[in-house]
């Protein structure tokens, strides 16, 4: 099954301020998310993050952080934000 990525506009926001080379891993991360997101394996560094409500998971890129929720066959990216900053509900 594959999934459909959608991106909030945070997350877009904050994608257009990176550099071009971390704006195409990014892009690489997203292909990766559509074929499953939430298996960790090489290129898709994936965690839940625990008391969440619904369940958020985070999938790390080098420095960044990026925060996605799954609702059915929707992969639903929230933010993207450099390691360090903590999580926020």
């Amino acid at each position: 099954m594959m999934y459909n990525v959608l991106i909030s506009h945070t997350f877009q926001k904050q994608y257009n301020k990176l550099a071009k080379d971390m704006q195409k891993r990014i892009r690489k991360s997203l292909k990766e998310l559509e074929k499953d997101p939430l298996v960790p394996r090489s290129g898709a560094d994936i965690k839940p993050i625990e008391d969440t409500h619904p369940q958020k998971h985070r999938i790390r890129v080098g420095e960044y952080r990026m925060i996605y929720r799954i609702e059915g066959n929707e992969v639903k990216m929230m933010e993207i934000f450099i390691r360090g900053r903590g999580y926020r509900d």
